[in-house]
């Protein structure tokens, strides 16, 4: 660890915080923004909003920041491969005072269309985020930092929720008069990570094998490792850079369509399906509802104590993801989630009959976030860039981003209608596919821990050599059958 790669590092993760913020936001000041709804509706329409079309307004507004977050994701290689990883994550932040704008204003405009919209350009803002840094952190960080630094992605993702949910309170800026504020709170991080990202170097990987510019990434390499010994840094990116050549820049449809990147395709994917479909952002966009059910009296301090059990175990990934492994600590999450999910179902159905069930559903969600950030908060997003190599690792991750985003738009969107029909068992159907997610992790997703880009990548070039084989010798088979 150096000044410089911490400095570099520190920088990136400011827009992972933008993100978590921008999740966690809407959740606390739910009721005074419904109410700010209402008031709107009437002062134009004199008469107040249907309920139904309030909880539709509601999940739009919550949905949104996901809708833009597919267009944002799916646009990452568009700008990481002209403009390079450092530029891109600069270049992003005039969404982000764009986005502070239009929601910060949204109240004195009497306008929640323009909350929606400002909504919709955070999530371009986040889209794009979630695929600069993990890209950026992997390609700056040494092999034996990888997963450890690339957890901090996923750090930066919870204290920005914990942040959000902090200053949502009633007694901070969760008020009828300070929730624009708190939305428009945004633009803080983004000057910020202004003023921090010109001082930050640009990602060797992107100098050397996109650009050419061997001497500049040799340069880069010395002030983030702290020493002049980076020839082996040097040799590996030397050799991916003939790798790349071999397979060239690899588009979308290329990616979908060669079966050398298949496997690793399917796992990126299905890992940020396992990431969003668990539940866990059904916890996130809807906590203070669950835990008013609960029957918990101050509802709003149970989401913080959420979060902060979410920075916490965060932090301990950080230090075990480099000696337990991906896949393990994976694993573990995704079955530890599920065992909550079943323990959170029974006491949400028991609640009536036990009143005391209501302390066991806190523990079932403070234990469901725990084994949430063991797991599949942070891996899925920084071992996607490990599964590819340079030529292909924009537009997977632009895929990996689309599917995650999709998916969290699906949960925000749908989550208030399923428990409105299922009640206390809409965690099972999590559950479900938390079995279904840990199964697949099993069979299909290899451990990447204290492999290089090369190796990783070579493995799967073997698996798909193998695949062919396999199905010319079968078809072999059927034509002289």
């Amino acid at each position: 660890m150096t000044f410089q790669l911490m400095m570099a590092v520190g920088a990136a993760v400011i827009g992972s915080v933008q993100f978590g913020y921008n999740t966690g936001v809407i959740n606390a000041p739910q009721k005074i923004i419904e109410s700010f709804y209402n008031d709107t509706w009437y002062d134009r329409y004199s008469e107040y909003i249907p309920k139904a079309s309030l909880t539709t307004l509601w999940s739009i507004s919550v949905a949104i920041f996901s809708v833009g977050g597919i267009f944002g994701s799916f646009s990452v290689g568009l700008f990481v491969n002209r403009l390079g990883r450092r530029n891109s994550m600069l270049i992003a932040n005039i969404l982000a005072f764009l986005a502070a704008a239009f929601m910060g204003f949204s109240k004195m405009a009497s306008s929640w269309e323009m909350l929606i919209i400002g909504r919709f350009i955070i999530g371009l803002y986040s889209g794009l985020s979630t695929g600069f840094v993990p890209m950026y952190v992997g390609e700056i960080a040494p092999t034996s930092l990888r997963g450890a630094l690339g957890t901090l992605h996923q750090l930066g993702v919870v204290i920005g929720i914990l942040v959000a949910q902090i200053f949502g309170i009633e007694s901070i800026m969760g008020t009828p008069t300070l929730w624009p504020l708190l939305l428009g709170f945004t633009f803080i991080p983004a000057v910020m990570q202004c003023a921090l990202l010109p001082f930050c170097p640009e990602s060797p990987r992107y100098l050397l094998i996109n650009q050419n510019e061997e001497n500049k990434a040799k340069s880069v390499l010395k002030k983030l490792r702290g020493t002049d010994d980076v020839g082996a840094d040097m040799q590996e990116m030397r050799e991916e850079s003939r790798q790349m050549m071999r397979e060239k820049k690899v588009t979308i449809l290329e990616l979908f369509r060669s079966p050398l990147y298949r496997q690793p395709l399917l796992v990126a994917v299905m890992l940020q399906l396992s990431q969003q479909l668990s539940g866990i952002n059904a916890v996130f966009y809807y906590s203070t509802t669950i835990f008013e059910k609960a029957g918990v009296s101050k509802p709003v301090y149970a989401t913080i104590g959420a979060g902060v059990v979410n920075v916490a175990f965060t932090v301990v990934s950080l230090f075990v993801v480099e000696r337990a492994g991906r896949r393990s600590l994976h694993l573990v999450g995704l079955m530890g989630m599920a065992v909550s999910a079943v323990l959170m179902t029974i006491a949400m159905a028991l609640l009536d009959q036990l009143k005391w069930m209501s302390y066991v559903s806190i523990v079932a969600i403070f234990s469901f976030v725990a084994f949430f950030e063991i797991g599949p908060g942070p891996i899925p997003w920084f071992i996607v860039a490990e599964l590819f190599s340079q030529g292909p690792r924009p537009s997977a991750i632009a895929v990996a981003g689309f599917s995650n985003w999709l998916a969290n738009f699906i949960v925000g969107m749908c989550f208030q209608y399923v428990e409105q029909l299922t009640g206390p068992y809409v965690f099972i159907i999590f559950t479900v596919l938390l079995l279904f997610f840990f199964v697949f992790t099993y069979f299909k997703v290899p451990e990447t821990k204290g492999r290089t880009f090369d190796e990783i990548s070579a493995g799967f070039r073997q698996n798909a050599g193998k695949y062919a084989t396999d199905e010319a010798n079968t078809l072999g088979a059927d034509s002289q059958l």
